[in-house]
């Protein structure tokens, strides 16, 4: 089974804590702070492995969750980094974030790595918060929340030469003829439904991979049939062979097939349109092809001049080595690095900014008898901190008198004893003092 598009949620790994300790060791009087720094959690990072060449392997397992960063040691010892969480993916895979939109990275090399979230970093111990009129403090920090988000993985195949064209023309019994792939084929539409991939030899040395595309129908570029499930495979090709069936077995005309399919492309990318084309006019071996081919190529010369129409027969391999040649030919012309990028215009896509005043204020509304104060700032703080001593609470409520917090309480009617919500804690609100 072919998997070309998964989403996943990945959670980088949290900071360490910081801890509180304190130096105590014979002969050594009043040691002091010696409480060390959390280490940084883990990033997630996706790398290229050239051996994969599917996403299957994130259909069983959507959910990558890297470690956490150690706790900070005594002796003002800083807890160990974790190790980064590396993540396999196949080459052509492009990062998407679901939530914006944004494409986060376009791999395509072996051994290409992008970081998709990052660690948190570690918190600070009680060593770090020791100054000159406070040389024992009981005062040390959680560590950072690492980032968190779902991507969306879409694999395009890396493949030099694509074969498209309408159903049944034949793409697959092609590609079963130059290669030792091994693809469907069958006397009716979509026989293909996912890409097919082969490695041609050409001779000399010389040798390229082709893939058969699933077949197109008109409207593609809207979603139509398998539509953009195929057309973003399209992409990656340095060149198309446009297989036409000469016979018209199917009751179409050869030329509005070609002006069809050349249309698809065209809307759904123009950049396709310049990709270079050959005209693979397959089987020959049937009645009335050899008219239709006449008739075909003085169509195609009155719209495009130049492009190459060479005739074929997969059955009987008629004309199949002199179109391998010219693929092959023409990709010596064309440089390795051809990928066509997939970004949306700047006015399609979402755009978050930072306002930084809404940032740093904060907003008091009140339930029943409970004033709840709500403030990104404070939040993340809160999550810093570790409120388990008396010396963490009075920082908290130094930092609430300076933003105004005390003052706005006193003019919703705060009073002594009124209880005050900060995130999942509750205090007491004291006239002239703190909280506790």
């Amino acid at each position: 089974m072919f998997v070309d598009k998964a989403k996943i949620y990945v959670k980088a790994g949290d900071g360490g804590d910081g801890i509180i300790s304190f130096r105590r060791e014979k002969y050594v009087p009043n040691g002091g702070p010696a409480g060390g720094d959390g280490g940084r959690g883990a990033d997630i990072i996706f790398r290229v492995d050239e051996g994969l060449r599917t996403l299957m392997d994130f259909r069983y397992q959507r959910h990558f969750k890297a470690p956490r960063g150690e706790k900070g040691r005594n002796k003002s010892q800083h807890g160990a980094n974790a190790e980064n969480m590396i993540v396999r993916i196949p080459p052509g895979t492009v990062i998407l974030d679901e939530d914006s939109g944004e494409v986060l990275a376009d791999l395509t090399r072996h051994g290409q790595q992008v970081v998709v979230a990052r660690g948190g970093r570690g918190g600070r111990g009680n060593i770090r918060f020791a100054t000159p009129n406070n040389p024992a403090p009981e005062l040390a920090e959680n560590g950072e929340e690492g980032e968190e988000r779902y991507i969306v993985l879409e694999l395009k195949v890396m493949a030099d030469v694509g074969l498209v064209g309408f159903p049944s023309v034949g793409k697959s019994t092609l590609l079963s003829v130059v290669s030792a792939a091994k693809p469907k084929i069958g006397a009716y539409h979509f026989t293909t439904i996912t890409p097919n991939l082969g490695v041609v030899g050409v001779g000399e040395g010389r040798s390229f991979v082709m893939a058969d595309l699933p077949g197109l129908i008109e409207g593609a570029h809207e979603g139509i049939g398998l539509g953009h499930e195929f057309l973003r495979h399209v992409e990656r090709t340095r060149i198309i062979i446009h297989v036409v069936d000469m016979s018209g077995s199917e009751g179409r005309d050869p030329f509005e097939d070609w002006v069809k399919i050349n249309e698809e492309l065209k809307l759904y990318n123009p950049v396709l349109a310049e990709r270079p084309q050959i005209v693979a006019a397959n089987k020959m071996d049937m009645p009335e092809s050899e008219e239709n081919l006449e008739q075909f190529m003085q169509k195609v010369r009155e719209v495009q001049p130049d492009i190459e129409i060479m005739p074929i027969s997969s059955l009987t391999r008629k004309g199949i080595q002199e179109l391998l040649y010219r693929a092959a030919d023409l990709l010596d012309q064309i440089p390795d690095e051809v990928v066509v990028e997939e970004v949306a215009d700047i006015s399609e896509r979402k755009v978050y900014s930072l306002d930084k005043k809404e940032e740093e204020g904060f907003r008091i509304v009140r339930e029943n008898e409970i004033f709840v104060v709500e403030s990104a700032k404070i939040d993340r703080m809160m999550k810093r901190m570790q409120l388990n001593s008396h010396e963490a609470i009075l920082k908290l409520a130094r930092t609430l008198r300076h933003m105004g917090v005390d003052e706005e309480l006193r003019k919703r009617g705060a009073e002594e004893g009124t209880i005050v919500r900060i995130g999942d804690f509750e205090f007491e609100f004291v006239e002239g003092s703190s909280y506790y």
